[in-house]
C-alpha cells in the first residue's frame, strides 16, 4: 500500500528540491511509465550526452508510456515536463508528405505529377547535362532531385516560400534526377510552395486547418510567441575538450512570424502532440473516427519509393556502410533491414525521421508501436546514430517483451 500523506504538495516540493541539488530531476508528470527507460535516460545525462529528455511510447489508440527526465534549462532548473516544447527540425518533413498525400486524396495533385504543373519556373530548370530536369514530387520529397541547395542572405531575406523559388532554381543541379539519393532540404521546402499554389493557404495554416487542429496537436507551430518561448528547450552543445554541455542560441531562421514556414525542418512540437500523429501513422491514416490518409496514400509514407538506391544516414565507414538497409518514402525513412545500434529492436518496414538537434519518432508497424524522443543536444556526430536513442529504444523495446 501507499501511505497517505497529510501534505503532499509540501513533501512533492521537497522531491524536487532534493533532486535539484544531486542533478537530474525525476518525472513530475502523471502518467503511464514504462520500467527502465528513466534509468536509461538519467545516464546519458550523467554522461552529459543530454541535459534532459522527454520520452513517449504509444499504441494507436493507447500511451504505453510518458515520462520527462532532467532539466530543459539548466540553469534555470527547469524540469523537462510532456508539455516542453522542442524545435523538432527534420521531424517536419514527414508532415510536409502527409500534406501532399492529403491533396493527393482529394485528387488535386498526384505525386507523379512534374513539379512545374504547379510552380512553373521549374520547366527551366536543367540537369547537369544540360536536360530539361522534370523534377516529379515524388523526386523531390524522395531526395532523389538532385536540386541545388540554396542558402546565404538572400535565403536569409526570404519571407515566404514563393520567395525562395528563384534561389531554388539559381543553384546548380547536383545530379541527374533519380540517378542516387542525396539528403535535399530545398526539394521538401518546393513541396511546401506546392501545397500553398494548390490548397490556396499558406503551408502553416494549410497544416493548422487540416492536421494540427483536428488532431489535437494544440502546441505545434511554426511561430513562437512569448508564451510558447517560455515552454522551449535550451539547445546544448558538448564541449568536445571538457565533456560539458553549454547552451546554444535558437537557429534564427525558424521560428520568427517574418521566416517562410518551411517544410524541411520548420516546426516546434511537443512530445505528447507528436505522438497524436504518430498515433494517427498506426492506425493507418485515422485517428479518433476521423481519416487523415487513405490507406493508398499510407503506402507512399510506409514503404520506400527509392527502389534500389542506397540511402540514409548511415552510409560512411563511421556508421556501418549501411545505405541498403534503407529506403525513403516520401519525407520518411523506411528501415528495410535492422541492423546493430539503434535499428536493433525496430522491425523490418518500421519508418520515421529524426531531427538535427536529436529529435526521433519511429512507427513499428509490426509491433504496433512508436517510439518518440525529444532532447535539445545541436553537436551530436550523428543525430540518428545517438546513444540516446539506442538506449531509448532499448529500454523501451525490452520493457514490452516482459
Amino acid at each position: 500500500m501507499i501511505p497517505t500523506m497529510k501534505h503532499p504538495l509540501r513533501h512533492l516540493m521537497n522531491l524536487v528540491l532534493s533532486a535539484s541539488l544531486c542533478g537530474a530531476l525525476p518525472a513530475l508528470a502523471a502518467g503511464p511509465k514504462l520500467p527502465g527507460i528513466d534509468t536509461a535516460m538519467q545516464g546519458m545525462i550523467a554522461k552529459n550526452e543530454i541535459a534532459g529528455a522527454v520520452t513517449v511510447v504509444v499504441k494507436k489508440n493507447k500511451i504505453l508510456h510518458i515520462e520527462g527526465a532532467g532539466f530543459a534549462d539548466v540553469a534555470g532548473k527547469k524540469p523537462m515536463t510532456p508539455d516542453t516544447l522542442f524545435w523538432i527540425a527534420s521531424m517536419t518533413k514527414p508532415i510536409t508528405g502527409t500534406a501532399i498525400l492529403m491533396l493527393q486524396d482529394e485528387g488535386k495533385l498526384n505525386v507523379s505529377d512534374p513539379v512545374a504543373k504547379y510552380l512553373p519556373e521549374f520547366a527551366r530548370l536543367k540537369t547537369p547535362t544540360g536536360k530539361p530536369a522534370n523534377l516529379t514530387i515524388s523526386q523531390i520529397l524522395t531526395h532523389t532531385s538532385g536540386l541545388g541547395e540554396a542558402s546565404g542572405p538572400d535565403a536569409q531575406k526570404a519571407k515566404t516560400l514563393a520567395d525562395l523559388v528563384p534561389l531554388w532554381l539559381s543553384a546548380p543541379m547536383q545530379y541527374e534526377p533519380g540517378e542516387k539519393w542525396r539528403y535535399t532540404q530545398r526539394g521538401i521546402n518546393a513541396a511546401s510552395r506546392i501545397v500553398e499554389v494548390v490548397s490556396g493557404m499558406t503551408f502553416d495554416t494549410f497544416l493548422q486547418k487540416r492536421l494540427f487542429g483536428p488532431l489535437g496537436m494544440k502546441h505545434t507551430t511554426f511561430y513562437l510567441t512569448p508564451e510558447s518561448r517560455s515552454q522551449l528547450a535550451t539547445a546544448y552543445a558538448k564541449n568536445k575538450e571538457t565533456g560539458l554541455l553549454a547552451p546554444v542560441p535558437p537557429r534564427p531562421e525558424f521560428g520568427p512570424r517574418d521566416k517562410p514556414p518551411q517544410g524541411n525542418g520548420g516546426l516546434y512540437s511537443t512530445a505528447t502532440d507528436y505522438a497524436r500523429y504518430c498515433q494517427m501513422l498506426l492506425n493507418g491514416g485515422r485517428y479518433k473516427g476521423r481519416r487523415y490518409l487513405s490507406a493508398a496514400a499510407m503506402k507512399f509514407l510506409a514503404t520506400p519509393q527509392t527502389g534500389d538506391l542506397p540511402t540514409g544516414f548511415f552510409q560512411t565507414d563511421t556508421f556501418g556502410n549501411r545505405g541498403a538497409n534503407y529506403g525513403w518514402g516520401l519525407g520518411t525513412c523506411v528501415l528495410r533491414t535492422p541492423h546493430d545500434g539503434v535499428a536493433s529492436t525496430l522491425s523490418p518496414g518500421s519508418y520515421g525521421h529524426g531531427g538535427a538537434w536529436g529529435t526521433q519518432a519511429w512507427i513499428d508497424p509490426v509491433k504496433k508501436v512508436a517510439y518518440i524522443l525529444m532532447v535539445q543536444r545541436s553537436n551530436f556526430p550523428n543525430s540518428d546514430a545517438s546513444d540516446v536513442r539506442r538506449d531509448f529504444q532499448t529500454a523501451a523495446a525490452e520493457a514490452l517483451t516482459r
